[in-house]
């Protein structure tokens, strides 16, 4: 599924933009603090951002600027959402990086024209599209999990952990890397919510094969193929 990320401080307008993009079929993420978006940006690599001009802590301009200069993420279209219409506006935006500019109010219809234009000259941001790992197969095209031939049911919150394991198989993340990277850093939730997802994780996985979920006492979580030692958490 193609994500287009929202980068928009006013509430209602990324609702607005949400609903209409999700009922093209687009998965969506949203951000509304300048300081988070290359964060945000590096963890889910969007097929398209749309990006406010106004935004707190840090503008839209040098947002456009710092994504532009990062090699994994610098092709990725930016449209530059704004209620600047002068004509030097437009330029400064444009020359920060931007690939389209649509000046506030605008029509969603021609929004959501400007999206699909955008998207048919974006090149192909994330090569990858399954991660492996022993008999467990995650399509991250589809947004699917098979065991074997099964298909494992997984929430989104599971489905974003096991994704980060199987990136780095053998490698424990610590509870506090797990919250930061799947949950980010503007959600607050308790380290042992980790515990909860990787509990429900595990039993999805499970049903059709051994347990390749490690569990590394007073640190974290790993996924490798050594089978759980008796000593681990469950």
């Amino acid at each position: 599924m193609t994500t287009v990320m929202v980068v928009e401080d006013e509430e209602a307008l990324a609702l607005l933009l949400k609903y209409n993009l999700e009922k093209e079929g687009y998965e969506v993420v949203i951000e509304s603090r300048g300081n988070k978006v290359l964060g945000q940006v590096e963890k889910y690599l969007p097929s398209v951002i749309l990006l406010d001009w106004m935004l707190p802590e840090l503008s839209g301009v040098e947002i456009c600027k710092l994504i532009r200069s990062k090699p994994d993420i610098k092709n990725i279209p930016i449209i530059m959402l704004t209620a600047k219409g002068q004509e030097e506006d437009k330029i400064k935006g444009l020359s920060a990086g931007a690939d389209d500019y649509v000046t506030k109010p605008f029509s969603v219809p021609e929004l959501m024209a400007r999206v699909k234009t955008n998207l048919r000259r974006a090149p192909v941001i994330n090569q990858v599209s399954e991660l492996v790992f022993e008999d467990i197969r995650m399509d991250l095209v589809a947004k699917k999990v098979f065991r074997g031939e099964n298909y494992v049911h997984l929430g989104p919150t599971e489905f974003r952990l096991l994704k980060l394991l199987m990136e780095s198989p053998g490698k424990v993340f610590s509870r506090e890397v797990l919250l930061k990277t799947v949950w980010g850093d503007n959600i607050y939730v308790e380290s042992r919510t980790v515990d909860v997802h990787i509990r429900r994780l595990r039993k999805s996985l499970n049903e059709f094969g051994p347990d390749y979920i490690r569990t590394v006492r007073a640190t974290g979580y790993s996924i490798d193929n050594h089978l759980v030692d008796e000593g681990d958490e469950q």
